[in-house]
C-alpha cells in the first residue's frame, strides 16, 4: 500500500492498492488521516467482501465513516454488470455521483476532473 497520497487536481488522494488492515471502515480511513489524504481511491477490484450488496452494510459503514471524517471516498473501475443486477447499488451509484462525499468513476483521470469540477463549482 502507497503511503504516500497522489496529487489529483491538488487535492491529496490515498490510492489503495491493497485493503488495510482488517479492510474495515476503520481501517481505510485511518490509512487516509495517517498520510493526510482528503479522498480514498479505492479499485472496484479491491472492494471488502459484502460491498456491492447495500444489504449487508459494508458500504454504508465505510461511506458513513467517510464522511464523518472528512474524506471522500472513490471507488474505480468499472461496476456496470453489478449495477445492473442489483437495483439499489444501481441507485446509490448515480445518487452518490450527484453529491461530494462518495463518487463511482472509471479511473483516476475521472477522479482528477471530478475534483478539479467540483472545486471551481
Amino acid at each position: 500500500m502507497s503511503r504516500r497520497p497522489t496529487i489529483l487536481s491538488g487535492v491529496p488522494v490515498l490510492v489503495l492498492a491493497d485493503l488495510p488492515g482488517r479492510g474495515d471502515a476503520t481501517d481505510i480511513v485511518g490509512a487516509a488521516l495517517e498520510v493526510g489524504a482528503r479522498w480514498i481511491a479505492l479499485g472496484a477490484d479491491r472492494l471488502p467482501g459484502g460491498f456491492l450488496d447495500l444489504s449487508t452494510g459494508v458500504a454504508g459503514e465505510i461511506a458513513q465513516k467517510c464522511v464523518n471524517y472528512g474524506v471522500g471516498l472513490a471507488v474505480l473501475g468499472d461496476l456496470s454488470a453489478a449495477a445492473e443486477r442489483l437495483a439499489p447499488l444501481r441507485d446509490w451509484m448515480r445518487e452518490s455521483n450527484r453529491g461530494r462525499h462518495v463518487w463511482f468513476l472509471a479511473d483516476e483521470a475521472e477522479l482528477a476532473v471530478q475534483l478539479a469540477s467540483k472545486a471551481e463549482g
